[in-house]
């Protein structure tokens, strides 16, 4: 039997939870901020240097050794000084006084396409905004923002940065089909495996399962039917290997980012001289 609450305290103090003042209030007594902590701080991490690679504007390409490298955050080149450049050097209405790098035309794709993924909505809303910062953590604000207007109803742009983040894989695998061709062009060169081919190779891999274990994509496949299993078995096929990487989206999601920046490192590295790219083969 609980015990009489004293007549004497205050009301309110004698209704209260434990944990229910300050800028979280919870009653959680487990670690529940180290979770929101690593997301803001691996986020943080990854776009901090994803910004400055962007502004570099040099050291993306590596072409030594036959071997041909391209960084994956200048992929595709369309306006560039390499040979991988598309349409020439620089875009002709670009400003004079506005810094360039081919990244600025291309960046904004792969990087729209995580900043809507439901997956990263979740954890950055959580990390960075504390909209809430944990299950059971009161929020430091009494207003609910949700997705309905500007600038958060974006969010709904996902299902087309899909279409186009697909379209980057394809990009993508011909870089890595590239890389393994020294001194030349496929099927004129030596056919060959460097360590800079298994990082571009291994790049491609990670964000495709990535991309192809999207929300978005499995309910274009088949998330829309009633049942699914009245669908033809072609379709069936795919919509189980969608739904089968997207059991692990976040695990992909974390490793395509990490992997996306060392492939830049490693490139960038090699492309100004830091490290030599080892041919295994």
């Amino acid at each position: 039997m609980m015990p009489p609450v004293d007549a004497n305290l205050d009301s309110e103090k004698a209704c209260a939870i434990p944990g229910d003042k300050g800028l979280f209030p919870t009653a959680r007594t487990d670690n529940w901020w180290i979770p929101p902590l690593a997301v803001f701080l691996g986020l943080g991490t990854a776009v901090v240097y994803m910004t400055w690679a962007a502004f570099q504007g040099t050291n993306y390409f590596y072409d030594g050794n036959g071997a041909s490298y391209l960084s994956p955050l200048y992929s595709p080149e369309l306006f560039g000084e390499t040979e991988h450049a598309l349409f020439g050097d620089r875009p002709p209405m670009w400003p004079d006084w506005m810094p360039y790098s081919p990244a600025f035309l291309i960046l904004w794709i792969p990087a729209g396409f995580r900043v809507t993924c439901y997956y990263y909505r979740g954890s950055y809303y959580k990390a960075f905004w504390a909209d809430p910062p944990a299950c059971a953590v009161g929020e430091p604000r009494n207003s609910y923002w949700g997705e309905n207007s500007m600038p958060l109803i974006l969010q709904n742009l996902h299902r087309y940065m899909l279409y186009f983040a697909i379209i980057f894989i394809f990009v993508l695998g011909y870089d890595a089909w590239l890389s393994m061709w020294f001194d030349g062009k496929p099927f004129a060169g030596d056919f060959g495996i460097g360590v800079g081919t298994f990082v571009l190779t291994l790049n491609v891999f990670l964000l495709g399962g990535y991309t192809f274990g999207c929300h978005s994509l499995r309910h274009l496949i088949g998330g829309y039917a009633d049942r699914i299993v009245k669908k033809p078995k072609v379709q069936q096929k795919a919509f189980d290997c969608v739904s089968c990487l997207n059991k692990q989206h976040m695990k992909w999601a974390w490793f395509s980012l990490f992997w996306v920046c060392f492939t830049d490192v490693y490139v960038r590295l090699c492309a100004s001289g830091v490290i030599d790219d080892l041919r295994i083969f």
